[in-house]
């Protein structure tokens, strides 16, 4: 599997992936911890550094140009500074977008205060409601115009309103007028999950899954029947459930399951992983993968990613780097 992994590489470079999904600012205030405040019990933070980076949606775009491929990027956000910023980093990171303004809402921001390497407190400012019919024609002109030149979709659920029930009503009655039929992949929300019905790969985390299965995941077996139940309730082609250090379960089919272990060297932080791993996935399946392989590579990245601090990414070379001295998956078939 590994040669066969570095053969694929190179395939990634190029191909084309549409991000439509929750587009969200992250902000990073990074400092020092010496001393409690005197007015409440909470550590003063001496402000060493701020950042901005792409986050949400943005950040599955970012994974995407990072590992050699084509996104491009619809959402929305807001008529304000943080729009402007997010717009900006687009630019600079060599991501092509599609991005529309609502003067309704914010540009949705996550300010996260970090010291020693450890978040402190995350402070959200966004509005979550659903857009306005007047927002999702803006939307649907845009998809309307460019859905046929891919074959890959991913929609970035963060339940911010984007990916709404008149979100998929109107998407799925597109694509047949278009008579197109792209992988469409979805990184759920747990609170729209009925939205997700007929999608070609849904990639939920163990604590996701079990949510939209009703149930508790603690084992092996569990995995197997709260993917069985999925199947049941939203009938998708395929289903990847994200285990942690217990690393994936592929459901090729509601029966065939094949677990692939982590790879991951060292965990400090798993911001952006699930980012992560629908980019790399969504990337394969353009390339021409077979969604076994792709959620090997996609393990390859989230394992580089996890060993970083904040919302990271893997390049070609680091996957390259880790298929050659890591240690070799063992692919096994759950029953």
């Amino acid at each position: 599997m590994d040669k066969k992994i570095l053969s694929v590489l190179p395939k990634l470079k190029g191909q084309k992936v549409l991000i439509v999904g929750d587009v969200m600012l992250d902000h990073y205030v990074i400092g020092s911890v010496d001393r409690i405040s005197p007015e409440a019990p909470v550590p003063v933070v001496q402000v060493t550094e701020e950042k901005y980076l792409l986050g949400g949606a943005g950040n599955v775009a970012r994974n995407i140009v990072a590992l050699g491929g084509d996104p491009h990027l619809t959402g929305f956000i807001g008529a304000d500074a943080e729009g402007h910023v997010f717009n900006k980093l687009c630019l600079d990171s060599g991501i092509s977008c599609s991005l529309l303004e609502s003067e309704d809402r914010p540009t949705t921001k996550k300010t996260r205060v970090m010291a020693h390497n450890q978040q402190m407190v995350r402070v959200d400012r966004e509005k979550t409601d659903e857009f306005s019919v007047y927002h999702m024609d803006q939307l649907f002109s845009f998809l309307d115009n460019e859905i046929c030149e891919y074959s890959v979709v991913i929609l970035s659920d963060y339940g911010k309103g984007t990916l709404s029930q008149k979100f998929f009503d109107r998407f799925w009655a597109l694509l047949k007028v278009k008579d197109h039929n792209p992988h469409v992949l979805v990184d759920p929300k747990t609170v729209n999950y009925d939205h997700y019905k007929g999608v070609n790969l849904l990639t939920p985390n163990a604590k996701e899954a079990g949510e939209g299965a009703g149930m508790v995941i603690k084992s092996k077996d569990d995995v197997l029947e709260a993917g069985r139940k999925l199947f049941d309730r939203l009938d998708p082609t395929h289903l990847l459930i994200t285990l942690g250090g217990d690393g994936m379960a592929l459901f090729e089919s509601r029966d065939v399951v094949k677990h692939v272990p982590t790879f991951a060297q060292k965990v400090f932080d798993v911001t952006g992983a699930g980012d992560t791993v629908i980019a790399t996935l969504g990337l394969g399946l353009a390339a021409g993968l077979d969604p076994l392989t792709s959620a090997v590579l996609a393990n390859y990245a989230a394992g580089i990613v996890v060993g970083q601090v904040g919302a990271a990414t893997a390049t070609v070379e680091e996957l390259a780097e880790a298929v050659r001295n890591w240690s070799k998956p063992k692919i096994t078939t759950w029953s």
